[in-house]
């Protein structure tokens, strides 16, 4: 994935705060989940999330990612 622009990684912080949903889309599957943390390991940025239905904690690393968009 390309960077982040300013825009975006504001939605995602705004999402993380206000527990709302994101749809993540990675190596061609879509996962919709709600952001608890933003962290770095190393030099990457990792989205610690949790799936709404079942609570699986699931993690991504943002260069990995496709695509991320807010559900508003």
């Amino acid at each position: 994935m390309a960077r982040l622009t300013p825009a975006e990684y504001d939605a995602l912080e705004r999402a993380i705060t206000l527990h709302q949903r994101v749809v993540i889309q990675r190596r061609g599957t879509e996962y919709v989940v709600v952001p608890a943390r933003l962290r770095t390991i190393g030099r990457r940025e990792v989205i610690e999330a949790v799936h709404p239905t079942t609570g699986d904690p699931m993690e991504f690393v943002l260069d990995e990612l496709d695509a991320i968009q807010v559900v508003r």
